[in-house]
């Protein structure tokens, strides 16, 4: 028995069909002649939780971190133990499988895992669905393919999953507790591989609009008279002239005004002194990947990359359309014989603009989007062999079909050309430039022209295009004269905001946005940031969370003060996307056979450990009305100890500032007028005195309470923050639980054990002592010894109390001074060279 694996229901169903009936339908499976047809529900199989590995892992802990697996445990999720336990019974009964998982990297994963679960040693073939026609179903079903050819993309995806769950695990839990330490109790940070460098996007813009200051500058064009005809030009200043910018502008006014009277006197005669005239040709646009059709969506109609996604699956399960989710721009050349089908269809399809365009191709044309060589598991985005109806449609799906049906068109049209011509001109020793273009032959470019390519070239950051005017005929040395001119004022204009097509082109092309220069060289032909079918679900989770908004009818997206929280407290190998993008760009070549899982997951480890280190010390905004007033980088949090309320920092254990409760709040003023008696402890309990002393000179040390100030606070947009919902806040009360100070503190004073004496008398003869012949002299110089003994461990008063003294214990972080007048008094100090820190 041959046996079928779908992705989903419905491309389960699209197969049986295909296959040699009657079909029988069953619960969870379709039975044909030709074998049995099953399905998933995309991945059944879920990643454990960190809880799920070690029960402690429940509550969220920083000396837990990282959690890094030995063994990666998969569970079969509870909304698909039914489906699950139909599939498992129907392998055990299978001659062969057949793969039938999408044709990318997720699909092959998520039927590969179900076999191996199981623990199957049957053999696997592989079908790409590429399309769910039926001619496209039977080509694929006639040429199955060995599944272990497929391996190396499954190891991909295995390195993507468990990267993004070392990742996302580990530094969300590290970095909340960094921000519960400084009062954001209400707050849950979830980092992503991919999330977060997207994210942190969207806040340096809105940063550099903030602090963007318009600059005006002026412009000088002058009109000049040819024998063929008069044309204009732009004045060129000279980059060593006063009154230019860095970007070689003209800022000063006065100056403006003074070079074109300049220009107005006479002489007028100048000179030609460059003509340049050369043919260009423009070749066909590439058809359609899922993020090039997101984008031009977005640009065109304002749909957000996830409606369009939606639309696609929709056209693709219409068998309209073929498989949506591909990240390649080019065709297969056993598909160019369906051309002409496919455009005879799309002349009847009921879309008047793409009924007139189609008998217009010419299908002996052969456009470089047909390339074997670029095609992998899967082909770019257009119209199938079967027969559209666009007034069916909805008009998302109307207008996506236009746009997909033109880009396939376009590969049948003759390439654009043009003559592009510049020119400059020498006048009173100063350069003008112009340029033109006159088109031979729009070729594709015609089905550019409609209406609809107006909104598709809008763009608010285009100065004026000259490179369209038409420049009379001239050569190299004719003489032309000035016959007038003109300032032009013009100002500077900031970046615009994101919206969510913008920021999808952006993950899409991020070697724009590294930070390394030699890393945007390097990344320059990756294929960018998450994949083409996660890109929408990030931006879209991000507004989902209350870390974007997306604000006017082109919804352009800003962030939230959470947004600007998360970020600044990050340190830049998870803001800035150079490492990611690397790491996309060997997940890709893993995928194509080169790196393995274990050097990929490696590198991983290594990275998290690193940065779930920094989270210690990473720098938050304090909230809260209770500032600690000793590290002023944790507040005040009330706790219920043995002997009562009172208030610890949140900071601990690097902070163990406590005070006590003064009718439900903190005694602040008790607590600061102890602070104030010991001026050294107003330095962050992290920090030693001596070690201050180290860095900063003796002076340091010694500086007095009142100079010591915290460290300055972010600054954030005057956004209006948008509390967590209430599935984070469940979340959040479920993961922490509150940490007991004094609990902690007990449980160290009683394991304190003090020094042990040194065994008094002699154990041989050989160390038998020789007495004295002034036994009395001895007992008075013991005696004194032993007072000494006790002086020095009494000689540290505790500055709290006042009553007991301090003593040193080794508790579960190292050791510590606590006072021997405790429970009652619950001062702690850190230890340095054996000596309490003050």
């Amino acid at each position: 028995m041959r046996l079928y694996i779908a992705e989903k229901p419905s491309v389960g169903r699209e197969l049986a069909k295909c296959l040699t009936g009657p079909v029988v339908r069953h619960d969870g499976y379709l039975e044909t002649r030709d074998g049995i047809v099953t399905w998933l529900f995309g991945h059944i199989l879920r990643q454990a939780e960190p809880d799920e590995y070690n029960p402690q892992y429940k509550r969220w802990r920083a000396e837990d971190l990282p959690i890094i697996p030995d063994q990666w445990k998969l569970f079969v999720d509870k909304n698909c133990e039914k489906q699950f336990a139909i599939v498992k019974s129907l392998i055990e009964k299978a001659d062969e499988i057949v793969h039938g998982g999408d044709p990318d990297r997720e699909g092959q994963l998520l039927v590969d895992e179900v076999l191996d679960y199981i623990g199957t040693t049957k053999p696997v073939k592989r079908i790409l669905l590429n399309a769910l026609d039926e001619t496209s179903i039977k080509k694929a079903n006639s040429s199955l393919r060995e599944n272990k050819e497929f391996f190396n993309l499954k190891q991909s995806a295995l390195a993507r999953a468990r990267a993004d769950w070392l990742i996302g695990m580990n530094l969300s839990r590290a970095y909340t507790l960094a921000a519960r330490r400084a009062g954001h109790d209400k707050l849950v940070l979830p980092i992503g591989r991919v999330k977060t460098p997207t994210l942190a996007l969207v806040v340096r813009r809105e940063r550099e609009i903030e602090n963007f200051k318009p600059v005006d500058y002026y412009t000088i064009k002058g009109t000049f008279a040819h024998a063929n005809g008069s044309f204009q030009a732009q004045w060129k200043p000279k980059d060593t002239m006063a009154g230019l910018d860095s970007e070689n502008r003209l800022i000063d006014r006065q100056m403006a005004e003074d070079k074109l009277a300049f220009f107005q006197d006479m002489p007028h005669g100048g000179v030609i002194t460059a003509y340049q005239k050369t043919k260009k040709q423009e070749p066909q646009p590439l058809p359609f990947s899922l993020s090039t059709l997101q984008v031009l969506a977005g640009k065109m109609y304002g749909y957000a990359p996830q409606l369009v996604l939606d639309t696609a699956q929709k056209l693709y399960e219409k068998k309209l359309t073929t498989y949506p989710r591909s990240d390649c721009e080019y065709l297969p050349t056993n598909q160019f014989g369906d051309a002409g089908k496919i455009l005879q269809n799309l002349a009847a399809a009921g879309d008047a603009e793409v009924a007139a365009w189609a008998p217009k191709a010419d299908r002996k044309i052969k456009s470089r989007a047909w390339n074997d060589k670029k095609i992998s598991a899967h082909h770019a985005i257009i119209p199938t062999t079967v027969q559209a109806n666009v007034l069916t449609m909805t008009a998302e799906e109307r207008n996506l079909y236009h746009l997909i049906a033109r880009g396939y068109i376009a590969q049948f049209y003759p390439v654009h050309t043009y003559d592009q011509t510049k020119v400059e001109v020498t006048y009173k020793e100063e350069l003008f430039t112009a340029s033109g273009r006159t088109e031979r032959d729009l070729g594709w470019k015609e089905m550019y022209q409609s209406k609809r390519k107006k909104a598709e070239d809008e763009d608010e950051n285009k100065e004026e295009d000259e490179s369209d005017k038409t420049l009379p005929a001239m050569k190299k040395k004719d003489g032309v004269n000035w016959t007038g001119g003109d300032i032009t004022q013009r100002a500077t204009k900031p970046p615009v905001r994101f919206t969510p097509s913008t920021l999808l082109a952006g993950m899409k092309e991020i070697h724009k946005y590294v930070k390394n220069p030699e890393a945007k060289k390097q990344l320059k032909d990756v294929y960018g940031i998450g994949t083409e079918a996660t890109r929408a679900t990030i931006i879209d989770d991000l507004i989902k969370r209350k870390f974007m908004t997306a604000k006017g009818k082109k919804k352009y997206l800003s962030p939230t003060p959470a947004a600007f929280l998360l970020v600044d407290a990050l340190p830049d190998e998870m803001t800035y996307p150079d490492s990611t993008a690397i790491w996309e760009d060997k997940l890709h070549s893993m995928s194509e056979g080169d790196g393995s899982l274990e050097e990929f997951l490696k590198g991983q480890i290594e990275f998290t450990r690193r940065l779930c280190g920094k989270a210690g010390n990473a720098r938050m905004e304090v909230t809260g009305e209770n500032v600690c007033p000793r590290c002023h980088q944790g507040v005040l949090l009330q706790r219920k100890g043995k002997n009562g309320i009172f208030w610890g920092c949140s900071n601990y254990p690097k902070c163990r500032m406590t005070c006590n409760d003064k009718d439900g709040k903190p005694d602040m003023d008790d607590a600061r007028s102890r602070l104030a008696r010991s001026p050294q402890a107003m330095a962050p309990a992290a920090v030693s005195a001596s070690a201050m002393a180290r860095q900063g000179g003796a002076a340091a040390s010694r500086r007095p309470a009142a100079s010591y100030a915290a460290p300055p606070a972010p600054v954030y947009s005057a956004q209006s923050y948008v509390a967590p919902s209430a599935q984070d806040m469940a979340e959040l009360d479920s993961l922490f639980s509150a940490a007991d100070y004094e609990a902690s503190l007990a449980d160290a004073m009683q394991n304190y054990v003090s020094p042990q004496p040194q065994k008094k008398g002699w154990q041989n003869w050989g160390d038998k002592p020789k007495y004295s012949a002034s036994p009395m002299e001895h007992m008075e110089e013991n005696a004194t010894a032993k007072a000494k003994d006790s002086k020095d461990r009494d000689k540290y008063l505790c500055p709290r109390c006042r009553e007991g003294h301090l003593r040193q214990i080794r508790g579960k972080n190292g050791m510590f001074w606590g006072c021997t007048n405790y429970p009652r008094c619950t001062a702690t100090f850190d230890d340095e060279k054996g000596k309490p820190v003050l």
